[in-house]
C-alpha cells in the first residue's frame, strides 16, 4: 500500500533530576555537596533510508515517546543520558509541524538526519550551586521537560523522470515495458490510483528511476480527481515526460489535452514548466493517429511553440529505445548537484538541507484571570522554570521566587491589581502572593 502523508505525535525525553546529597566518607571532614546532575533526555531524530518508498510503518503506530534521562546520583555521579529515538523515513520526506505549518526538515539523501524534538537537559545537582557564601546548598533542579509536537510527514517521490498525462494515455504500459515494475493496466480511466516507481535501464547500460503518476484531469490543481493528491511528486523529478494519446480516444483533442495538462502543472507550481519536458505521441499504431499527429504539429507551429516530440507505440514497443536514449541524454544535461524543490510563495530555488537555528530562551509571559478570580501566569520561560523546580525543598522554592522577580512577574502582577493574599496559578501550582 502506498502511503505518502501521515500525521503522528512525538515527544522527546525529559532530562533526569539533579540530586541533593552530601559526602559522608570517613576522614573527610566537612565533605560538602555531592549530588550529581541528571542525564539528558533522548532526542527524536528522523533518518533517511533509501530502501523505503512509503510511510507504511506509520500507518498504525501514531505515537512515539523517547526515553527520559536517568537521575543524578550521590558522590557527584551524573545520570546516564538516553539513546536517541530514530524514526526511519524514505528519501524525499518533508517534516512539518502540524500546528504551525513550519517545515522542520526536508531530507533527500541516504542516512541524512534531522533532530525534530530535542531531549530535555538534565537538572543540576547541588554540586553545581556551591558558592563561597553557601558551600552546602540544598538546591537541585528537576530535569528539563522534553519537547512534544504534532508532526505531518509528506513524501515527494525521488524519481528522475515523471510520467504525466490524462488517464489511459499509456503511462503504466510504458513503465511496465521499460522496467520490472508491475502497475495495474486496464482499459478504463483511473486504473492507476497510486504512483508506481520503476528502474529503467537502456541498452547502453545507463539507468534512471521513472515514476508513473496517476492521471491528471482538468482542475487537478484545484483538487479535482486524483491529480492534486499526487502533483507534489512531480516537483522532485528532473525531467517530465508528457504522454499524449494521439489516437484521440473518446473523441478527445490531443492538442487540447497537451495544453490542459501544462496549465494544471503551471497552476500548481508555475516553475514546473521550466523543467525539461519530452512530449510523447503514444498509440501511433492506431489508424487515425497519423492524421491527428499532423494536426497536432500544425497547431504547435501556429502558436510558435517549441517542443521535444517523439512518436512511440507502447503497445507494439515501437521506438521505445529511442525514447529511453532521449530521456537518458536529457538527464545527463540536467544533472543537478542538489535536488531542489520550488517554494511556491517565494518562487525561488531552495537547497534541501537541515538548518538549525539558535532560539534564545523565551521569557515572555501572559497574565489572565480564571473563573475563581485567581491570577494565571503562562509562558514558556516561566513554565519551564516551574517544572524544573523541586518544591519539596525550601531553598529551591526561594530560588524560584527569585527567578519570578528577575523575569518581572511580580511587578506585572502588581500592575494587574494583584495584592497581598491573592492566589497566583502557574500550571498546576497555586501560590499566595506576598508583598
Amino acid at each position: 500500500m502506498f502511503i505518502d502523508e501521515v500525521k503522528i505525535y512525538i515527544r522527546s525525553g525529559d532530562g533526569g533530576n539533579g540530586l541533593v546529597a552530601f559526602r559522608r566518607e570517613k576522614y573527610v571532614p566537612k565533605g560538602g555537596p555531592a549530588g550529581g546532575d541528571g542525564g539528558r533526555g533522548a532526542n527524536i531524530v528522523f533518518k533517511v533510508d533509501e530502501g523505503l518508498r512509503t510511510f507504511m510503518d506509520y500507518r498504525y503506530q501514531k505515537r512515539f515517546v523517547a526515553p527520559n534521562g536517568d537521575n543524578g546520583m550521590s558522590k557527584g555521579m551524573h545520570g546516564r543520558k538516553s539513546k536517541d529515538l530514530y524514526l526511519i523515513v524514505p528519501p524525499g520526506t518533508i517534516i512539518k509541524d502540524t500546528d504551525t505549518g513550519e517545515i522542520l526538515g526536508d531530507v533527500t539523501i541516504h542516512e541524512q538526519e534531522v533532530i525534530v524534538a530535542r531531549g530535555g537537559r538534565g537538572g543540576r545537582g547541588n554540586c553545581r550551586f556551591a558558592t563561597p557564601s553557601n558551600p552546602a546548598p540544598e538546591i537541585a533542579e528537576n530535569g528539563e521537560p522534553g519537547e512534544e509536537r504534532n508532526i505531518t510527514l509528506e513524501l515527494k517521490l525521488m524519481a528522475d523522470v515523471g510520467l504525466v498525462g490524462f488517464p489511459s494515455v499509456g503511462k503504466s504500459t510504458l513503465l511496465s515495458i521499460t522496467s520490472k515494475a508491475k502497475p495495474k493496466i486496464a482499459d478504463y480511466h483511473f486504473t492507476t490510483l497510486v504512483p508506481n516507481l520503476g528502474v529503467v535501464e537502456t541498452k547502453d547500460n545507463k539507468s534512471f528511476v521513472m515514476a508513473d503518476l496517476p492521471g491528471l484531469i482538468e482542475g487537478a490543481s484545484q483538487g479535482v480527481g486524483l491529480g492534486y493528491q499526487f502533483l507534489r511528486h512531480i516537483e522532485r523529478t528532473k525531467v517530465i515526460v508528457h504522454i499524449i494519446d494521439m489516437s484521440a480516444t473518446d473523441g478527445r483533442d490531443p492538442y487540447e489535452d497537451y495544453k490542459i495538462i501544462n496549465k494544471e502543472l503551471e497552476d500548481y507550481n508555475m516553475r514546473l514548466l521550466e523543467r525539461p519536458q519530452i512530449v510523447v505521441a503514444n498509440k501511433m499504431d492506431m489508424p487515425e493517429s497519423k492524421e491527428n499527429l499532423k494536426i497536432f504539429k500544425e497547431k504547435i507551429a501556429e502558436n510558435n511553440e517549441e517542443i521535444d516530440l517523439i512518436e512511440i507505440s507502447a503497445f507494439t514497443h515501437s521506438n521505445i529505445d529511442n525514447l529511453l536514449y532521449k530521456i537518458s541524454d536529457l538527464l545527463e544535461k540536467t544533472n543537478y548537484n542538489t535536488l531542489y524543490e520550488i517554494d511556491i510563495n517565494k518562487e525561488e530555488t531552495i537547497e534541501n538541507r537541515v538548518l538549525y537555528k539558535h532560539k534564545p530562551n523565551d521569557e515572555t509571559f501572559n497574565i489572565s484571570r480564571d473563573d475563581t478570580g485567581a491570577y494565571v501566569v503562562s509562558g514558556a520561560g516561566i513554565e519551564r522554570a516551574f517544572m524544573m523546580t523541586d518544591f519539596n525543598r525550601d531553598a529551591s522554592v526561594r530560588r524560584f521566587a527569585q527567578q519570578m522577580r528577575s523575569m518581572g512577574v511580580d511587578d506585572a502582577l502588581r500592575a494587574r491589581g494583584c495584592s497581598n493574599g491573592d492566589t497566583v496559578k502557574i500550571l498546576k501550582g497555586e501560590f499566595e502572593f506576598v508583598e
